[in-house]
């Protein structure tokens, strides 16, 4: 029987690499028959399950005694899947930290293979309620003898190949895998694919993935973490510190319509695997994730911890029975839909009114768009935007109700909400098609990549885009045809980078969206006049830029930047768009109630017309002696609230806002357009029932409408950006030390914030040389800068210096901070520095946090290219002759380092641990000069340790 596999798998791949290796080889399709299943579906499990499911066992054998003991069933595992609204399974049991077993009797040597055929039956007990079963494959054998005892035999695996095969190195468990592919290829008909934790260097070499195509053609493959063009997937691991946390695909970087996975679990503390705890699953960020990933077409791979016996710990259970009664009532708005604001239509998905934040889904046959309300305005009513959609109903998708709306100036409004479900208010919204956008533009840009052209820009493709070329500043000329009215943009940029700054298992990553921009029109493309300038968001969706009423042909975008930083270089100036559409008009509506043209007005208050104004009208003359009163601004409960007003201002004005007689509150007001209306809130004291608002100002100021909500609850802080540097420990000699700061605070949410100051706070005995940084307020993309030295004491010992930006949301004190940690380096040393401290250049490698680790991080990622290194600069020392370098490193087996001084010959650095978190030491004498030297670690062919610190002495 082995003889007869081995000859089975030379035979299929001497004829399969015969046709392969020549040119033209066949290569995966974005989209492909074989996808459907899994385009329609919205969820999967993901089941880690094998030898090391607590209690672990160290023998197959008695493994599978205790499963089949315990009374495994396959069945319990699909039934749950269908509670979750999984369409799919993924078993994770020939797995590097579980003990390389094979849940199926292999004729392979080489791991633990179990004499039931578990894999077979879950597999039909799958495809008899419609459930597809997908194999999870790793790369890695490092983790070989994690629990002290050898788990692959490399011994019986080289016996069966007849050749020497080291199983613990990558090319050697390559090789055993491999058959491992094939073994189960010829064996599971209806097994849907495979899922690979990472590509091994000896499958790409031999085209493992192309003779699955051939052998298997409807099977899929996904891949984890990196976006492989054979694969029909990649999955988006274990992604958190979003805003809202459940916002998943905001960390995603894969655009429509390549198939995305999120692969998260559920538990939320504890292994991928049983550990043998009961962990707590949260509904709320789960239900999130399942609904927000739904709404930009990405499948929700969840990852339950069955024990031994293949039951779900008690609360994994309490999850899926509250899935299995929560999914139904809104599963089509879930199942069998895309998500909307992106290439298949759809209004505006994110944040809207009041703190409401959601998504949108579509159904492409239909056209029926589903409002996912997952986080509740402090409001009644939501407002987004329609994207030209006009609505003709809107209902209650979990009650049936129909819901009051209004439309206008590019907004829908669903009013008097009062049914919120607790996780996820589902509207369902029918529309008579979109409008008001012109067709036949054309585009040019000031810089464009190879192969990626403007013209793509307004082609209707969004498998097409513009790349710009690394370009910044970039200019977009639109060109209409003629001169014609023109009322806003519509702007999707490609989702190929996350929407806020991030590390993903040590790889930096940004947003490459727009960031400040400036927008210019002209009758003839000789002369400009200005339209607007402004920030965009970095959100994913299509963003929109408003410009009041233009008659013009051509239209020129300019990008003055983007959100991204240089820390990380493969998103940095990294522009794509895949289309820009211009509007002509917005969908006509009835208004919202409290428009400032249906209120009171007084002295030269006048009403205006207003294209981009709700109803189409605006008060104007409110900064000469005008004003407009609202004489029912009701509410339920005597309180504080946001009062929301959307104003117009040509000029830098000043907003005043009395509540029923008493003293005016102001607030500033930017200059923009004088017939575009942005938000500015402020917090108003109102009574149960009817109040009086009366709203006046200063300089050329315009109102459309108010709108009041609760304030936002204290734990809510703005988004922001703070850089503080130095950045990692700073390592100073004995003796009164000075220390330079910088520190830059970005708002990074659409909020206004007041009274914004940045300044560090010194510690007992230290002072400072510097003012505190201040602005009076700060909106959208606003910058606050400051630089300070602080000086230290006699001896600066061990202090953190806290760097603190405060300042007021709607009259709320509010502040995020940043530090530097500073210490005296130890007397036998002459210089220390950490391996993330901003004075180094770190290629494209990448900081991540390590608890052990001196300053609690290390640099990650070094090795296998040139550009993945670490460069000291500035490694200053007294006097020229050798020394000694104290490299303290993290490592999982044997890898190496190559140093390399002042550009000399790189010395190669052989290391090797146990773990990859508990720091090591190595020494090795280097020449240095007196003064500045230069050191690097690196190594270009293959992966190296992870770097903590380095000392000299």
């Amino acid at each position: 029987m082995v003889m007869g596999l081995r000859r089975w798998c030379a035979a299929v791949v001497a004829a399969l690499l015969a046709g392969l290796l020549t040119p033209g080889a066949a290569q995966a399709e974005v989209q492909h028959p074989r996808q459907e299943w899994l385009r329609q579906s919205t969820a999967g499990l993901f089941l880690h399950w094998g030898m090391f499911t607590a209690p672990k066992h160290l023998n197959c054998a008695e493994w599978e005694r205790d499963v089949t003991g315990g009374g495994w069933t396959p069945g319990y595992w699909i039934d749950e899947a269908r509670k979750l609204g999984a369409s799919y399974v993924v078993l994770a049991t020939f797995h590097s930290r579980l003990g390389y077993a094979r849940p199926w009797p292999s004729k392979i040597p080489g791991s633990c293979a179990t004499e039931r055929d578990l894999l077979g039956e879950l597999v039909r007990a799958g495809k008899a309620k419609g459930v597809k079963v997908v194999l999870y494959m790793t790369d890695d054998p490092q983790w070989h003898s994690e629990q002290g005892v050898q788990m692959l035999d490399s011994a019986a695996y080289s016996a069966y190949r007849g050749e020497q095969v080291d199983l613990t190195t990558r090319e050697g468990f390559g090789k055993y895998s491999y058959d491992l592919f094939f073994e189960v290829m010829k064996n599971y008909d209806d097994l849907a694919g495979f899922w690979i934790d990472n590509d091994n260097e000896y499958w790409e070499r031999n085209k493992l993935y192309e003779q699955v195509r051939q052998l298997r053609p409807t099977w899929l493959l996904s891949n984890n973490n990196e976006d492989t063009p054979i694969m029909d997937t990649v999955s988006n691991e274990q992604k958190t510190g979003m805003f809202p946390s459940y916002d998943y695909p905001a960390a995603t970087f894969t655009p429509m319509p390549r198939l995305s996975e999120a692969c998260y679990k559920l538990p939320t503390t504890g292994d991928w695997w049983y550990d043998g705890g009961n962990h707590a699953v949260d509904t709320r960020l789960n239900t999130g994730r399942y609904i927000t990933n739904a709404g930009s077409s990405i499948k929700s791979l969840m990852a339950e911890t069955p024990m031994v016996n293949g039951r779900m710990p008690a609360q994994q259970e309490t999850y899926n029975n509250f899935m299995a009664s929560w999914v139904p009532p809104i599963r089509e708005s879930i199942q069998g839909v895309e998500g909307a604001g992106y290439m298949y239509g759809g209004m505006q998905p994110g944040f809207w009114n009041d703190g409401a934040h959601g998504v949108i889904t579509i159904n492409p046959a239909s056209g029926k768009q589903y409002v996912h309300v997952v986080t509740r305005p402090r409001a009644d009513f939501v407002r987004l935007r329609d994207n030209g959609y006009r609505v003709t109903s809107v209902r209650d998708l979990r009650t049936g109700a129909r819901m009051r709306f209004s439309q206008s100036a590019g907004f829908l409004t669903i009013q008097g909400i009062t049914a919120w479900d607790e996780y996820d208010t589902v509207f369902a919204v029918e529309t008579a098609g979109q409008q008001g956008f012109y067709t036949g533009v054309k585009a040019s840009a000031t810089s464009s990549s190879g192969g990626f052209p403007a013209s793509n820009l307004t082609d209707g493709s969004y498998e097409t885009y513009w790349d710009a070329g690394a370009a910044q500043p970039v200019s977009i000329s639109l060109d209409l045809g003629r001169r014609r009215a023109a009322a806003f943009l519509a702007i999707n940029q490609r989702e190929s980078s996350p929407t806020h700054a991030r590390v993903s298992f040590g790889r930096p990553e940004d947003s490459s969206r727009i960031k400040d921009y400036q927008l210019t029109a002209s009758v003839d493309g000789r002369s400009w006049w200005h339209v607007r300038s402004g920030a965009l968001p970095s959100a994913r969706g299509t963003q929109f830029i408003d410009i009041g009423s233009q008659e013009a042909r051509f239209l020129k975008l300019t990008v003055l930047n983007t959100w991204g930083g240089p820390q990380a270089p493969v998103y940095f100036k990294q522009l794509k768009i895949d289309e820009i559409r211009v509007g002509h008009s917005y969908p006509r509506g009835v208004p919202g109630a409290l428009e400032a043209e249906d209120a009171s007005r007084s002295g030269s208050a006048h009403g205006e017309f207003c294209a981009a104004c709700s109803g189409t009208r605006q008060v104007v003359g409110l900064g000469e002696r005008g004003a407009v009163t609202f004489r029912d601004v009701s509410v339920g409960t005597a309180g504080t609230y946001s009062l929301r007003l959307d104003l117009t201002a040509a000029e830098s004005s000043v907003v005043s806002v009395s509540v029923n007689g008493a003293a005016p509150v102001s607030v500033a007001v930017p200059r923009d357009r004088a017939d575009v209306p942005d938000p500015t809130s402020v917090a108003v004291p109102l009574n149960a029932g009817r109040n009086t608002v009366k709203v006046s100002g200063t300089g050329e100021l315009g109102l459309d409408r108010i709108s009041v909500g609760g304030l936002p609850p204290s734990n809510y802080t703005p988004k922001t950006t703070l850089t503080v540097e130095p950045h990692g420990v700073q390592w100073v000699a004995p003796g009164q030390q000075s220390v330079k700061i910088t520190a830059r605070l970005r708002l990074d949410a659409d909020d206004q914030i007041d009274n914004v100051s940045l300044a560090p706070v010194l510690p007992a005995g230290w002072t400072l040389t510097g003012a505190p940084a201040t602005r009076p307020s700060m909106r959208l993309a606003g910058l606050l800068e400051g630089t300070w030295t602080a000086t230290s004491p006699a001896d600066v010992g061990s202090v953190s210096i806290p760097v603190v930006a405060s300042f007021q949301l709607l009259g709320s004190d509010r502040e995020v901070s940043g530090s530097v940690p500073v210490r005296t380096r130890p007397a036998d040393r002459v210089f220390v520095r950490e391996a993330e401290d901003s004075a180094n250049q770190f290629g494209s490698t990448g900081l991540t946090s390590c608890g052990p680790c001196s300053g609690a991080e290390k640099v990650r990622n070094i090795g296998g290219s040139a550009d993945a290194s670490v460069t000291f600069p500035g490694v200053t020392v007294p006097e020229t002759r050798s020394y000694k370098l104290f490299i303290q490193f993290t490592v999982n087996g044997p890898r190496s380092y190559f140093v390399s001084v002042n550009g000399g010959a790189p010395v190669e650095v052989k290391l090797d641990g146990v773990g990859n978190n508990t720091p090591h030491v190595a020494e090795i004498p280097v020449p240095l000069n007196a003064g500045a030297n230069t050191i690097r670690f690196g190594n270009d062919g293959a992966g190296a340790p992870d770097l903590d610190q380095i000392a000299l002495a």
